[in-house]
């Protein structure tokens, strides 16, 4: 089962060189003097096209565009019907720009949305295709969403030069474009500049072959003052009229008297069953020919509808194969308001068939829409509340809202039916105790409700309780809503397997999240893995990303090589999403940051770490908050520059402070702070820090390293050496792998400053030792036992290990960005030697370790360093380093 957005697009976006959704019609009459103004018009940066409904703009567009022989290229959107969601109108523009430009991918919806990152995508895809490019949007007065609408005058205004957009409303748009009226760059075409001439009034009398005498002809054009819907209208009655002269002789009054009589005059010289379908498929906003058959009762809507449209009719296709189509929307009132007069009886069963036609079409928000039309205020709210994770997840947040609001008092905001509804709305919006309040109304609701329908809600309420612990950092919620993990769908219809699965991925997520967070990682490994297999089966990327972009971290306690590629891999998938600058990869983003930081890597780090930074706002998800700051903290502190890194510490402590339950950082947090304020010296205030701390928290390994850096900076190095027993005897609880090898390096620094400097030697020699697999130089840096390396024997077992830490610490770092040798350079027999190499095993050992002989182990290592032209077992491993032939992961 797969989904694509989830969601109808903002249709038509179909785009090319001058090519819009529409087939060009002969009977269309060439308003030669209109397109030049148009022409002339779109020499400025923006061209804005206001006038009331039936005024011609979308015509003189198609118009514009469908001339033969233009070489251009032109993206061309029609903003659907009462869009109230931002993304899904920058994801349909974002389409018709590559459509454009040759492009035919297309970027799936996710609940979260970056407005500014989506404008500056558009723009780069349009400056990329270089040459002269045209943005049409038609409909604009649709868009609904004032955050959308603030975005399209940031996208306005900054156009580059060669780039054109035309724009086309009723009424002036709420999108401020003074700044380019000021500079002259905004052009505007009005209804006054629309209204047809009395020659384009014979002429379009001429193409549609009805002949009036010459008076007649002006008389109508006065009559209809030039206004092209009226104009028309006429001409559709005036065919085959019986008495035109009557006709254009009572043709007169407001431009909705005229359309009304107009529309009359057209209805009744239609057959019946083109009436009836004219009537009954005027409710929905757009129509194919299965809804219209269901509507009306019989066959072959999909004919009439393709007749009508080529007879210039009001109907408008809506994609290239002519499969969907809608009434001008001035048309489509007038039907709905003859519907309401004839047969008003009707109008109820009709939105409830289009509802159910919807629904099966997983096409929720209309069916929900045509269901409130219906007065079935249950039903709607119950089907809203069935879909409304999945809804937010096709990033149709602001539909539901919209959606929220249409309801009447009496099933409003304090109605227990919609309070799963609300309490999605309220998580979307990071309103926490709103949701907890309203999560509360729902479960108390579901009690109540038939056995099928209470299970379904319990599931709904389960994942978004799971969502609600994450975000309020309260893991231990987590996991007391673990047991109610919801099942694998089967046995189920496909719309609600389709359900299901989305909010069994959801809670996954949720629950392998919050156990990363608690470091609960081989638990937590399991779920997200679980979780993002789940999502792409079901085809929603946004929770497949948000999974992997947690895994990095979560297999920390693996290897630091799977770390960096399930983040790389997180990365990748983020990026071909559009999603490379959006809050949902940032966990993997700092996750990479911190193994390049560990790995000395500082410049690199920092650069990863920015990007999390700047997707990380200060309402976000408080456990990779901690972790960024964390993070940040450990490149302070690798650089010597305590001040920040106190100041990123504290920062963490906030956030852990604003959660409910302990974060597993926490504690790392807490022992760094300590660490960090003795060697700035205020050893006062770290004692006390180090003091108000119970014993439990007292005996993990951080705290102990911690202590034992108090000890030092208090020139005691026998308590140091005390503080660190627990640890290296292995009985004290640590929660990270730099803990150890801290440790020992603070051990050896003791022992260097009580004058025995072969135990110093010792302790930093196990240090490498443990540093060795993840090439780990953070440990060094941060503690300054690297002063101790140039103390050890020259014929050390980890000499490029020592090399790499010096050169870092002294900022002559070895350009690791060279691409790796192509696997065929090193057998595969060569390649497990030397990964051998970095640690201290002689070459007999290796052997044994291989079951080969000494000879063979011999013969390949010789071969190693003629390939990588090394002329030691040291050069070798750091060459090996370097072409990223050796793993950086313990095994």
């Amino acid at each position: 089962m797969t989904r694509g957005h989830g969601v109808m697009p903002d249709l038509p976006a179909t785009a090319g060189t001058a090519r819009v959704p529409g087939r060009g019609r002969p009977d269309l009459i060439d308003r030669r003097d209109l397109i030049a103004a148009l022409d002339r018009a779109s020499e400025h940066r923006v061209t804005m096209i206001s006038a009331p409904a039936g005024s011609g703009k979308t015509s003189l567009l198609r118009a514009w565009a469908d001339r033969p022989g233009r070489d251009r290229r032109i993206a061309f959107l029609s903003v659907r019907p009462g869009q109230q969601d931002a993304q899904l109108f920058w994801l349909a523009l974002l389409e018709a720009v590559r459509g454009a430009t040759g492009a035919t991918e297309s970027l799936p919806a996710a609940p979260g949305f970056d407005g500014g990152a989506m404008v500056d995508k558009v723009l780069s895809e349009i400056t990329a295709s270089g040459g002269t490019f045209y943005l049409v949007i038609d409909d604009l007065h649709e868009l609904g969403s004032a955050e959308a609408s603030e975005q399209l005058a940031a996208l306005l205004t900054a156009l580059p030069r060669g780039v054109h957009a035309i724009v086309a409303t009723r009424h002036d748009p709420p999108v401020h474009l003074h700044r380019l009226r000021l500079a002259g760059e905004l052009a505007e075409i009005r209804a006054a500049q629309l209204r047809f001439s009395e020659a384009e009034t014979r002429d379009l009398l001429a193409a549609s072959g009805v002949a009036l005498p010459h008076d007649v002809a002006g008389l109508l054009h006065q009559r209809a003052e030039g206004w092209a819907a009226g104009l028309r209208l006429a001409v559709l009655s005036l065919a085959g009229h019986p008495d035109p002269e009557r006709f254009v002789a009572e043709f007169s009054g407001s431009h909705r008297t005229v359309a009304e009589y107009l529309m009359a005059e057209m209805l009744e010289r239609q057959p019946p069953h083109v009436q009836r379908l004219l009537l009954r498929t005027s409710l929905p906003d757009r129509i194919n020919g299965e809804l219209a058959d269901l509507l009306t009762g019989a066959t072959g809507s999909e004919r009439i509808l393709l007749e009508l449209e080529d007879a210039n009719a009001f109907v408008v296709s809506l994609d290239p194969e002519r499969t969907w189509f809608r009434y001008h929307h001035m048309f489509a009132d007038l039907l709905r308001l003859e519907l309401r007069r004839t047969l008003p009886e009707a109008i109820p069963e009709l939105h409830r068939l289009a509802a159910r036609w919807f629904a099966e079409h997983s096409q929720a928000v209309d069916a929900v829409r045509h269901l409130q039309a219906a007065g079935d205020w249950s039903e709607a709210a119950r089907l809203l509340t069935d879909h409304t994770v999945s809804l937010t997840l096709d990033g149709q947040a602001g539909s539901v809202v919209a959606l929220l609001r249409a309801f009447p008092a009496c099933v409003g905001e304090d109605s227990p039916e919609l309070a799963l509804v609300y309490a999605n709305a309220d998580l979307h919006q990071h309103r926490l105790e709103e949701a907890r309040a309203h999560l509360g109304i729902a479960g108390a609701y579901a009690e109540t409700t038939p056995p099928d329908r209470r299970s379904r809600l319990r599931t709904a309420i389960a994942s978004l309780d799971l969502l609600l612990a994450r975000l309020r950092g309260h893991f231990d919620g987590v996991f007391e809503q673990a047991d109610a993990l919801p099942s694998p769908a089967e046995g189920r219809s496909n719309t609600e397997i389709a359900l299901a699965s989305d909010l069994r991925a959801l809670a996954l997520l949720n629950l392998g999240v919050a156990e990363a967070w608690s470091l609960r990682l081989d638990d937590s490994e399991r779920h997200l893995l679980e979780g993002a297999a789940l999502a792409r089966d079901i085809g929603r990327p946004y929770l497949e990303v948000a999974c992997r972009a947690h895994l990095g971290f979560a297999s920390g306690s693996r290897s630091f090589a799977l770390v960096r590629q399930r983040c790389e891999e997180a990365v990748a998938l983020a990026a071909r999403c559009g999603w490379d600058a959006a809050a949902v990869i940032a966990p993997a983003q700092v996750s990479l940051a911190g193994t390049l930081i560990c790995t000395g890597e500082f410049d690199r780090g920092e650069q990863w770490l920015d990007r999390a930074r700047h997707v990380t706002r200060s309402e976000g998800e408080p456990g990779v908050r901690l972790l960024v700051h964390l993070t940040s903290a450990m490149l302070c502190a690798a650089r010597g520059q305590h001040a920040e890194t106190l100041a990123e510490l504290t920062a963490a402590e906030q956030v852990q402070a604003h959660m409910v339950s302990r974060h597993g950082l926490s504690t790392r947090v807490t022992a760094w702070t300590i660490a960090t304020l003795a060697r700035l010296g205020t050893v006062d205030r770290a004692r006390a820090d180090l003091a108000v701390l119970d014993d439990v928290q007292a005996a993990a390994g951080e705290i102990r390293t911690a202590a034992a850096v108090l000890h030092l900076a208090e020139k005691d190095p026998a308590g140091a050496r005390r503080a660190l027993r627990t640890v290296l005897d292995g009985t004290a609880p640590v929660s990270s792998f730099l803990t150890p090898i801290e440790a020992r390096l603070l051990d050896a620094l003791a022992c260097r400053d009580l004058g025995d400097a072969q135990a110093a030697g010792a302790a930093v020699e196990q240090a490498l030792n443990l540093a060795e697999p993840d090439r780990m130089i953070l440990p060094f840096v941060m503690t300054g036992a690297w002063e101790l390396l140039d103390a050890l024997p020259r014929n050390t077992s980890h000499a490029a290990l020592v090399s790499d830490i010096l050169d870092t610490v002294r900022g002559d770092t070895p350009d690791r960005s060279a691409p790796p040798v192509p696997a065929e350079e090193l057998s595969p027999s060569e390649l497990r030697v030397l990964r051998y190499l970095p640690t201290n095993l002689t070459r007999p050992e290796i052997a044994a370790e291989l079951s080969v002989s000494l000879n063979t182990v011999n013969t390949h290592i010789r071969r190693i360093y003629a390939k990588l032209g090394a002329g030691d077992r040291s050069s070798a491993v750091h060459r090996g380093r370097e072409l990223r032939l050796l793993s950086n992961g313990r095994s």
